[in-house]
Formats: structure tokens, C-alpha cells, sequence
């Protein structure tokens, strides 16, 4: 478990550093994006491994009912986490769409899986990224909202959702862990 919650910590840290150390983070340039990307695939290692190793406890079971409320929470987290790059009318009314999907991503898999490292692993990151909306908000430097958006751009989110959606579900799959019921 010690690996688990150094993985999220040092992400949290990392994706936070901008916020919690701006002087420094304005002294090292560029420099700090190259340690950052070397910090997160340490994180993500370091997060995938100690899940993989954690002895846990199991809260609550997963059943038919949960799988479903988790697919459909699911599919509303890849569509925020496409949101920010779309041409969506949807991207002017989100401030934070990635963030948020990171937040319903993690709500998800809590609900779903009900155990410890679950909690730790999810519940981390979805408190990491609750707490960066918030950082963000309080430093206001963020640039004008994005305007605009058109239909067309409305269905190519749907559309880049469902598959990304479906790629996500088969990847899972191939790793072992079907997210579907009755797969």
C-alpha cells in the first residue's frame, strides 16, 4: 500500500508543483514540464504497481446495478475529458472539464469496486483534481473562456466519446477486467 499512496502522492505533488511553488516553477521554464512528465510516468508506475500489490479491503461487492451506474458515470467521464478539446458548444459552459472528468472517473470506480486501494488509488486522484479546480480558481490565470461551439461539434463529441468509451471498455477487457455486465 506504501507504494500506492507514494504513486498518488508524488502525481498530486508533480500536477500541483505550478500552484505550490510558482516562484520556483517560473524560475526553471521550460526545464519544469520535462520533470513533471518524468515525475508522472514515475507516479503512474509507481500507482499501477502498487495497486497491483495491495492488500485490500473489501468494503462493499460489485453487482449488475453498480456496473451499470459505473459504465454510464463512465461514459460522462470520457466525454469531459474530450470536452476541453472539442468544438462543442458544451466546452464554453465547463470551466474545468478535464479536471471534473478525472473527478466522475474517480466516483466511478469507487462505486464500483468498494475496496480499500480503490479508495486510495481513486479517491486520491479524484481529490487531487478537485483540489487543482479549486487552486486553479483561486490563482485566476486562466485565459478567456473559450466561445463558440456548433452542432457539428456537439455530434463529433458524441461520436469521439462512444469510441473512445468503447476502446476504454476493450482495453479493460484485455487486461482482464471487463467492464460490462454479462461480458
Amino acid at each position: 500500500m506504501t507504494l500506492l499512496i507514494s504513486g498518488v502522492v508524488l502525481w498530486s505533488l508533480a500536477h500541483l508543483f505550478k500552484r505550490l511553488a510558482p516562484g520556483l516553477r517560473a524560475r526553471m521554464g521550460t526545464g519544469a514540464k520535462g520533470l513533471v512528465a518524468v515525475l508522472s510516468v514515475l507516479a503512474i508506475w509507481m500507482m499501477a504497481v502498487g495497486y497491483g500489490q495491495a492488500d485490500s479491503t473489501l468494503f462493499w461487492g460489485t453487482g449488475p446495478a453498480l456496473r451499470g451506474v459505473n459504465n454510464l458515470l463512465m461514459l460522462g467521464a470520457v466525454a469531459l475529458m474530450i470536452v476541453g478539446h472539442s468544438r462543442s458548444r458544451l466546452r464554453a459552459r465547463l470551466r474545468h472539464p478535464m479536471l471534473l472528468g478525472v473527478v466522475v472517473w474517480a466516483a466511478a470506480h469507487v462505486l464500483v469496486n468498494g475496496d480499500l486501494r480503490s479508495f486510495v488509488l481513486f479517491g486520491g486522484l479524484g481529490l487531487w483534481a478537485a483540489v487543482s479546480m479549486v487552486a486553479i480558481n483561486r490563482a485566476g490565470d486562466e485565459t478567456a473562456p473559450w466561445q463558440g461551439g456548433t452542432p457539428a461539434g456537439d455530434i463529433r463529441l458524441a461520436v469521439m466519446s462512444l469510441l473512445a468509451y468503447a476502446a476504454i471498455g476493450a482495453i479493460h477487457g484485455w487486461v482482464g477486467v471487463s467492464p460490462f455486465t454479462g461480458m
